[in-house]
Protein backbone atom coordinates (compact mmCIF):
# COMPACT_ATOMS: atom_id res chain seq x y z
CA UNK A 1 0.00 0.00 0.00
CA UNK A 2 1.42 3.24 -1.15
CA UNK A 3 1.55 5.93 1.67
CA UNK A 4 -0.31 9.18 0.11
CA UNK A 5 1.37 12.35 1.94
CA UNK A 6 -1.83 14.43 1.97
CA UNK A 7 -3.46 12.03 4.43
CA UNK A 8 -1.31 13.82 6.88
CA UNK A 9 -2.94 17.43 6.32
CA UNK A 10 -6.71 15.62 5.55
CA UNK A 11 -6.88 13.48 9.29
CA UNK A 12 -5.79 16.92 11.74
CA UNK A 13 -8.59 18.72 9.21
CA UNK A 14 -11.38 16.63 9.65
CA UNK A 15 -11.06 16.20 13.51
CA UNK A 16 -10.58 20.22 13.67
CA UNK A 17 -13.75 20.67 11.75
CA UNK A 18 -14.95 18.28 14.16
CA UNK A 19 -14.13 20.13 17.58
CA UNK A 20 -15.47 23.03 15.86
CA UNK A 21 -18.97 21.99 15.14
CA UNK A 22 -19.52 20.29 18.79
CA UNK A 23 -18.01 23.65 20.35
CA UNK A 24 -20.51 25.60 17.81
CA UNK A 25 -24.00 23.71 18.99
CA UNK A 26 -22.84 23.53 23.11
CA UNK A 27 -22.81 27.04 22.73
CA UNK A 28 -26.28 27.75 20.93
CA UNK A 29 -27.62 25.45 22.77
CA UNK A 30 -26.14 27.25 26.21
CA UNK A 31 -27.64 30.91 24.63
CA UNK A 32 -30.75 29.28 24.04
CA UNK A 33 -31.15 28.47 27.39
CA UNK A 34 -29.90 31.62 28.46
CA UNK A 35 -32.63 33.30 25.92
CA UNK A 36 -35.49 31.79 28.44
CA UNK A 37 -36.10 33.26 31.01
CA UNK A 38 -35.40 32.03 34.51
CA UNK A 39 -39.56 31.79 35.09
CA UNK A 40 -39.88 29.18 32.45
CA UNK A 41 -38.12 26.65 34.17
CA UNK A 42 -39.37 27.22 38.00
CA UNK A 43 -43.09 27.13 36.04
CA UNK A 44 -41.95 23.76 35.10
CA UNK A 45 -40.56 22.73 38.31
CA UNK A 46 -43.91 23.75 39.93
CA UNK A 47 -45.68 21.34 37.45
CA UNK A 48 -43.83 18.50 38.16
CA UNK A 49 -44.44 19.05 42.11
CA UNK A 50 -48.07 19.48 41.56
CA UNK A 51 -48.17 23.03 42.47
CA UNK A 52 -50.20 24.74 39.87
CA UNK A 53 -51.08 27.88 41.37
CA UNK A 54 -47.33 29.07 42.01
CA UNK A 55 -46.42 27.19 38.00
CA UNK A 56 -49.46 29.95 36.90
CA UNK A 57 -47.57 32.87 38.65
CA UNK A 58 -44.10 31.87 36.91
CA UNK A 59 -45.78 31.61 33.24
CA UNK A 60 -47.56 34.82 33.63
CA UNK A 61 -44.33 35.89 34.22
CA UNK A 62 -42.33 34.87 31.23
CA UNK A 63 -45.53 35.57 28.87
CA UNK A 64 -45.05 39.41 30.17
CA UNK A 65 -41.53 39.30 29.81
CA UNK A 66 -42.10 37.56 25.95
CA UNK A 67 -45.29 38.41 24.51
CA UNK A 68 -44.54 35.92 21.16
CA UNK A 69 -44.72 32.89 23.43
CA UNK A 70 -48.42 31.72 21.84
CA UNK A 71 -47.96 28.13 22.93
CA UNK A 72 -47.54 29.64 26.37
CA UNK A 73 -50.18 31.72 26.12
CA UNK A 74 -52.69 28.34 24.83
CA UNK A 75 -50.80 26.42 27.84
CA UNK A 76 -51.90 29.12 30.56
CA UNK A 77 -55.49 29.41 29.35
CA UNK A 78 -55.95 25.46 29.66
CA UNK A 79 -54.62 25.91 32.94
CA UNK A 80 -57.33 28.46 33.59
CA UNK A 81 -59.88 26.82 32.22
CA UNK A 82 -58.96 23.62 33.96
CA UNK A 83 -59.18 25.58 37.07
CA UNK A 84 -62.55 26.91 37.00
CA UNK A 85 -60.76 30.65 36.01
CA UNK A 86 -62.94 31.32 33.15
CA UNK A 87 -62.50 35.13 32.93
CA UNK A 88 -58.63 34.79 32.78
CA UNK A 89 -58.90 31.77 30.33
CA UNK A 90 -61.24 33.87 27.82
CA UNK A 91 -58.51 36.79 28.01
CA UNK A 92 -55.38 35.01 27.47
CA UNK A 93 -57.62 33.49 24.20
CA UNK A 94 -59.02 36.39 23.00
CA UNK A 95 -55.85 38.12 23.05
CA UNK A 96 -54.32 35.63 20.79
CA UNK A 97 -57.04 35.44 18.72
CA UNK A 98 -57.37 39.04 18.02
CA UNK A 99 -53.24 39.55 17.40
CA UNK A 100 -53.05 40.59 14.15
CA UNK A 101 -49.14 39.03 13.08
CA UNK A 102 -50.99 35.47 14.56
CA UNK A 103 -50.91 32.86 11.66
CA UNK A 104 -54.00 31.28 10.98
CA UNK A 105 -53.53 27.86 12.50
CA UNK A 106 -52.95 29.55 15.54
CA UNK A 107 -55.99 31.82 15.02
CA UNK A 108 -58.65 29.05 14.77
CA UNK A 109 -56.59 27.17 17.89
CA UNK A 110 -57.57 30.07 19.73
CA UNK A 111 -60.98 30.56 18.39
CA UNK A 112 -61.44 26.89 19.27
CA UNK A 113 -59.86 27.41 22.81
CA UNK A 114 -61.96 30.90 23.53
CA UNK A 115 -65.26 28.78 22.31
CA UNK A 116 -64.61 26.45 25.23
CA UNK A 117 -64.21 28.83 27.67
CA UNK A 118 -67.52 30.39 26.66
CA UNK A 119 -69.06 27.39 26.99
CA UNK A 120 -67.83 26.41 30.54
CA UNK A 121 -68.44 30.43 31.56
CA UNK A 122 -72.12 29.86 30.35
CA UNK A 123 -71.92 32.15 28.06
CA UNK A 124 -73.75 29.94 25.05
CA UNK A 125 -74.04 32.73 22.51
CA UNK A 126 -70.83 34.01 22.52
CA UNK A 127 -69.71 29.63 22.49
CA UNK A 128 -71.65 29.38 19.52
CA UNK A 129 -70.07 32.49 17.68
CA UNK A 130 -66.58 31.44 17.87
CA UNK A 131 -67.31 27.81 16.95
CA UNK A 132 -69.36 28.89 14.61
CA UNK A 133 -66.39 30.41 12.51
CA UNK A 134 -63.78 26.90 12.55
CA UNK A 135 -66.78 25.17 10.38
CA UNK A 136 -63.90 24.26 8.06
CA UNK A 137 -60.37 23.79 8.34
CA UNK A 138 -58.51 21.69 11.00
CA UNK A 139 -60.55 22.24 13.93
CA UNK A 140 -64.26 21.70 11.84
CA UNK A 141 -64.62 18.65 13.81
CA UNK A 142 -63.84 18.93 17.24
CA UNK A 143 -65.47 22.48 16.86
CA UNK A 144 -68.72 20.46 15.73
CA UNK A 145 -68.27 18.55 18.79
CA UNK A 146 -68.25 21.22 21.34
CA UNK A 147 -71.10 22.48 19.69
CA UNK A 148 -73.29 19.76 19.67
CA UNK A 149 -72.23 19.02 23.41
CA UNK A 150 -73.96 23.16 23.40
CA UNK A 151 -76.78 22.42 21.87
CA UNK A 152 -77.94 19.77 24.69
CA UNK A 153 -77.05 22.36 27.03
CA UNK A 154 -79.32 24.71 25.43
CA UNK A 155 -81.85 21.79 25.14
CA UNK A 156 -81.76 22.72 21.32
CA UNK A 157 -82.56 19.24 20.18
CA UNK A 158 -83.41 20.21 16.58
CA UNK A 159 -80.08 21.87 16.20
CA UNK A 160 -78.14 19.18 18.27
CA UNK A 161 -79.60 16.52 15.90
CA UNK A 162 -78.37 18.24 12.66
CA UNK A 163 -74.80 18.57 14.29
CA UNK A 164 -75.00 14.74 14.97
CA UNK A 165 -75.42 14.04 11.69
CA UNK A 166 -72.41 16.32 10.12
CA UNK A 167 -70.28 14.99 12.76
CA UNK A 168 -71.40 11.79 11.66
CA UNK A 169 -70.68 12.39 8.06
CA UNK A 170 -67.46 14.11 8.76
CA UNK A 171 -66.09 10.90 10.97
CA UNK A 172 -68.21 8.41 9.98
CA UNK A 173 -68.83 7.58 13.43
CA UNK A 174 -72.45 6.30 14.76
CA UNK A 175 -74.06 9.01 16.26
CA UNK A 176 -77.88 6.70 16.69
CA UNK A 177 -78.08 6.66 19.94
CA UNK A 178 -77.82 10.39 20.16
CA UNK A 179 -80.26 11.41 17.49
CA UNK A 180 -83.01 8.93 18.53
CA UNK A 181 -82.68 10.46 22.09
CA UNK A 182 -82.92 13.75 20.84
CA UNK A 183 -86.06 12.29 19.16
CA UNK A 184 -87.45 11.35 22.30
CA UNK A 185 -86.45 14.60 23.77
CA UNK A 186 -88.54 16.82 21.13
CA UNK A 187 -92.06 13.89 21.49
CA UNK A 188 -91.64 15.22 25.21
CA UNK A 189 -91.82 18.37 24.46
CA UNK A 190 -94.53 18.15 22.07
CA UNK A 191 -96.68 15.82 24.67
CA UNK A 192 -95.73 19.01 27.32
CA UNK A 193 -98.03 21.10 24.56
CA UNK A 194 -100.27 18.89 24.37
CA UNK A 195 -99.42 17.50 20.85
CA UNK A 196 -99.84 13.77 20.52
CA UNK A 197 -99.75 13.44 16.53
CA UNK A 198 -96.31 15.80 16.77
CA UNK A 199 -95.04 13.64 19.55
CA UNK A 200 -95.69 10.01 17.96
CA UNK A 201 -94.26 11.18 14.51
CA UNK A 202 -90.75 12.05 16.55
CA UNK A 203 -90.71 8.54 18.66
CA UNK A 204 -91.38 6.94 15.53
CA UNK A 205 -88.17 8.67 13.74
CA UNK A 206 -86.27 7.64 17.11
CA UNK A 207 -86.97 4.08 16.13
CA UNK A 208 -85.76 4.23 12.78
CA UNK A 209 -82.54 5.93 13.79
CA UNK A 210 -82.07 3.34 16.52
CA UNK A 211 -84.71 0.30 16.73
CA UNK A 212 -82.98 -0.42 19.56
CA UNK A 213 -84.30 2.86 21.38
CA UNK A 214 -86.63 1.42 24.52
CA UNK A 215 -87.61 4.76 25.68
CA UNK A 216 -89.30 5.54 22.31
CA UNK A 217 -91.58 2.83 22.50
CA UNK A 218 -92.35 3.46 26.48
CA UNK A 219 -93.36 6.91 25.71
CA UNK A 220 -95.72 5.65 22.63
CA UNK A 221 -97.01 3.51 25.43
CA UNK A 222 -97.31 6.43 27.22
CA UNK A 223 -99.00 8.10 24.42
CA UNK A 224 -101.38 5.47 23.88
CA UNK A 225 -102.42 5.01 27.82
CA UNK A 226 -103.22 8.80 27.49
CA UNK A 227 -105.49 8.33 24.53
CA UNK A 228 -107.45 5.89 26.52
CA UNK A 229 -106.00 3.01 24.67
CA UNK A 230 -104.90 -0.12 27.56
CA UNK A 231 -104.90 -2.13 25.02
CA UNK A 232 -101.99 -0.48 22.46
CA UNK A 233 -100.35 0.55 25.51
CA UNK A 234 -99.74 -2.93 26.57
CA UNK A 235 -98.53 -3.80 23.23
CA UNK A 236 -95.49 -1.52 23.36
CA UNK A 237 -94.70 -1.75 26.39
CA UNK A 238 -94.75 -5.63 26.93
CA UNK A 239 -92.83 -5.75 23.41
CA UNK A 240 -89.57 -3.85 24.96
CA UNK A 241 -89.11 -7.99 26.37
CA UNK A 242 -88.12 -8.02 22.58
CA UNK A 243 -85.89 -4.97 22.31
CA UNK A 244 -83.98 -5.95 25.83
CA UNK A 245 -85.73 -7.44 28.56
CA UNK A 246 -83.72 -5.95 31.48
CA UNK A 247 -85.88 -2.72 30.66
CA UNK A 248 -88.96 -3.61 31.50
CA UNK A 249 -89.39 -3.28 35.70
CA UNK A 250 -88.94 0.65 34.10
CA UNK A 251 -92.77 -0.19 33.19
CA UNK A 252 -93.58 -2.54 35.27
CA UNK A 253 -96.11 -0.40 37.40
CA UNK A 254 -97.63 0.57 33.76
CA UNK A 255 -98.58 -2.88 32.75
CA UNK A 256 -99.75 -3.57 36.50
CA UNK A 257 -102.38 -0.18 35.87
CA UNK A 258 -103.28 -1.10 32.23
CA UNK A 259 -104.04 -4.51 32.78
CA UNK A 260 -106.12 -2.97 35.99
CA UNK A 261 -107.91 -0.43 33.82
CA UNK A 262 -108.68 -3.85 31.45
CA UNK A 263 -109.87 -5.53 34.04
CA UNK A 264 -107.55 -8.04 33.65
CA UNK A 265 -105.44 -7.52 37.34
CA UNK A 266 -105.23 -11.35 37.38
CA UNK A 267 -102.87 -11.39 34.51
CA UNK A 268 -100.76 -8.26 35.94
CA UNK A 269 -99.81 -10.93 38.70
CA UNK A 270 -98.69 -13.78 36.56
CA UNK A 271 -97.21 -11.13 34.05
CA UNK A 272 -95.00 -10.32 37.56
CA UNK A 273 -94.73 -13.83 38.85
CA UNK A 274 -93.01 -15.29 35.91
CA UNK A 275 -90.46 -12.48 35.87
CA UNK A 276 -88.92 -12.41 39.62
CA UNK A 277 -87.89 -15.68 38.26
CA UNK A 278 -85.71 -14.45 36.18
CA UNK A 279 -82.50 -12.00 36.70
CA UNK A 280 -85.02 -9.29 36.87
CA UNK A 281 -86.18 -10.04 39.96
CA UNK A 282 -84.71 -7.68 42.14
CA UNK A 283 -85.91 -4.67 39.92
CA UNK A 284 -89.33 -5.63 40.77
CA UNK A 285 -89.85 -6.15 43.86
CA UNK A 286 -91.49 -3.18 44.62
CA UNK A 287 -93.99 -3.13 41.77
CA UNK A 288 -94.54 -7.18 42.87
CA UNK A 289 -95.43 -6.45 46.28
CA UNK A 290 -97.54 -3.52 45.90
CA UNK A 291 -99.39 -5.47 43.33
CA UNK A 292 -100.09 -8.58 45.61
CA UNK A 293 -100.87 -6.15 48.60
CA UNK A 294 -103.43 -4.41 46.67
CA UNK A 295 -104.59 -6.82 44.51
CA UNK A 296 -104.73 -10.65 46.86
CA UNK A 297 -103.93 -8.89 50.52
CA UNK A 298 -100.96 -9.23 53.04
CA UNK A 299 -101.04 -12.65 53.40
CA UNK A 300 -100.54 -13.40 49.90
CA UNK A 301 -97.54 -10.70 49.74
CA UNK A 302 -95.97 -12.46 52.80
CA UNK A 303 -95.98 -15.52 50.86
CA UNK A 304 -94.62 -14.22 47.39
CA UNK A 305 -91.51 -12.44 49.33
CA UNK A 306 -90.80 -15.57 51.70
CA UNK A 307 -90.78 -17.51 48.39
CA UNK A 308 -88.44 -15.10 46.49
CA UNK A 309 -85.77 -14.37 49.95
CA UNK A 310 -85.69 -18.27 49.27
CA UNK A 311 -84.67 -17.74 45.51
CA UNK A 312 -82.76 -14.73 45.69
CA UNK A 313 -81.85 -13.38 49.20
CA UNK A 314 -81.35 -9.70 49.32
CA UNK A 315 -81.69 -7.02 51.42
CA UNK A 316 -84.69 -5.57 49.61
CA UNK A 317 -85.88 -8.92 49.51
CA UNK A 318 -85.82 -9.25 53.04
CA UNK A 319 -87.01 -5.71 53.45
CA UNK A 320 -90.30 -6.30 51.23
CA UNK A 321 -90.62 -9.69 53.07
CA UNK A 322 -91.26 -7.84 56.65
CA UNK A 323 -93.38 -5.12 54.98
CA UNK A 324 -95.55 -7.55 53.77
CA UNK A 325 -94.98 -9.01 57.47
CA UNK A 326 -95.67 -5.99 58.93
CA UNK A 327 -98.94 -5.23 56.85
CA UNK A 328 -100.51 -9.30 57.52
CA UNK A 329 -99.65 -8.47 61.42
CA UNK A 330 -101.17 -5.53 61.64
CA UNK A 331 -104.25 -6.61 59.50
CA UNK A 332 -104.57 -9.64 62.14
CA UNK A 333 -104.51 -7.09 64.96
CA UNK A 334 -107.44 -5.13 63.47
CA UNK A 335 -109.14 -7.80 63.12
CA UNK A 336 -108.31 -9.33 66.76
CA UNK A 337 -109.40 -6.16 68.19
CA UNK A 338 -112.92 -5.98 65.82
CA UNK A 339 -113.45 -9.86 67.28
CA UNK A 340 -112.48 -9.02 70.96
CA UNK A 341 -115.72 -6.32 70.70
CA UNK A 342 -117.94 -8.54 69.37
CA UNK A 343 -117.31 -11.48 71.58
CA UNK A 344 -117.52 -12.03 75.46
CA UNK A 345 -114.57 -14.82 76.10
CA UNK A 346 -112.34 -13.61 79.06
CA UNK A 347 -109.22 -14.46 77.10
CA UNK A 348 -110.40 -12.13 74.16
CA UNK A 349 -107.96 -8.94 75.59
CA UNK A 350 -104.87 -11.41 76.09
CA UNK A 351 -105.08 -11.85 72.27
CA UNK A 352 -105.51 -8.81 71.47
CA UNK A 353 -102.45 -7.42 73.41
CA UNK A 354 -100.68 -10.33 71.95
CA UNK A 355 -101.50 -9.55 68.38
CA UNK A 356 -100.53 -5.63 69.07
CA UNK A 357 -97.01 -6.67 70.77
CA UNK A 358 -96.20 -9.05 67.76
CA UNK A 359 -97.06 -6.45 64.90
CA UNK A 360 -95.17 -3.80 66.86
CA UNK A 361 -92.27 -6.39 66.88
CA UNK A 362 -92.37 -6.42 62.96
CA UNK A 363 -92.87 -2.82 62.29
CA UNK A 364 -89.91 -2.21 64.29
CA UNK A 365 -87.60 -4.80 62.07
CA UNK A 366 -89.33 -3.53 59.00
CA UNK A 367 -88.31 -0.03 59.94
CA UNK A 368 -84.90 -0.93 61.29
CA UNK A 369 -84.45 -2.30 57.67
CA UNK A 370 -85.83 0.17 55.77
CA UNK A 371 -83.33 2.82 57.37
CA UNK A 372 -80.77 0.57 56.47
CA UNK A 373 -81.54 0.07 53.16
CA UNK A 374 -83.02 3.46 52.14
CA UNK A 375 -79.78 4.84 50.54
CA UNK A 376 -78.71 1.30 49.72
CA UNK A 377 -80.12 0.46 45.68
CA UNK A 378 -78.86 2.78 43.10
CA UNK A 379 -78.34 2.82 39.36
CA UNK A 380 -74.99 3.55 38.23
CA UNK A 381 -73.61 5.06 34.97
CA UNK A 382 -71.00 2.62 33.25
CA UNK A 383 -68.58 5.41 32.30
CA UNK A 384 -68.45 7.56 35.28
CA UNK A 385 -69.62 5.83 37.97
CA UNK A 386 -72.13 8.33 39.00
CA UNK A 387 -74.74 6.84 41.62
CA UNK A 388 -78.78 7.78 40.89
CA UNK A 389 -81.83 6.78 42.78
CA UNK A 390 -83.40 8.13 39.78
CA UNK A 391 -82.68 6.17 36.77
CA UNK A 392 -81.74 8.65 33.47
CA UNK A 393 -81.35 8.37 30.30
CA UNK A 394 -78.69 10.98 30.10
CA UNK A 395 -75.85 11.22 33.33
CA UNK A 396 -76.06 13.89 35.07
CA UNK A 397 -72.33 13.17 36.18
CA UNK A 398 -70.58 12.61 32.63
CA UNK A 399 -73.86 13.52 30.11
CA UNK A 400 -73.52 10.87 28.08
CA UNK A 401 -76.23 8.82 26.72
CA UNK A 402 -77.76 5.38 27.69
CA UNK A 403 -74.97 4.47 30.28
CA UNK A 404 -77.17 4.18 33.47
CA UNK A 405 -77.80 0.10 33.06
CA UNK A 406 -81.52 -0.31 34.43
CA UNK A 407 -80.59 -2.61 37.22
CA UNK A 408 -79.35 -1.02 40.66
CA UNK A 409 -76.99 -2.35 42.72
CA UNK A 410 -77.12 -2.73 46.50
CA UNK A 411 -73.55 -1.25 47.08
CA UNK A 412 -72.78 -0.25 50.49
CA UNK A 413 -70.50 2.55 49.94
Amino acid sequence: MIFETWWLLALPLVFGLGWMAARFDVRQLMSEQGALPRSYFKGLNFLLNEQPDKAIDAFIEVARLDPETTELHFALGALFRRRGETERAIRVHQNLATRPDLPDPEREHALYELGQDYLRAGLLDRAEESLRRLMSGPYEASAKRVLLELYEVEKEWRKAIDAAREIQALNRQDYSVQIAQFCCELAQESLQRKEPEAAVEWLEQALRENPKNVRARMLLGDVAMAAGDARGALRHWLSIETQDASFLPLVADRVVKAYRELGEAGQAIDWLRGLLKTGLAAELLDTAYRAELELNGAEAAVAVMREQLRRQPSLLALTRYFDAQAAQASQSAEVAIAGAGEAAATDAPVATAAGQEQAQEVAAIRDLLQLRTRNLARYTCRECGFRARLFYWQCPGCNRWETYAPRRTEALG
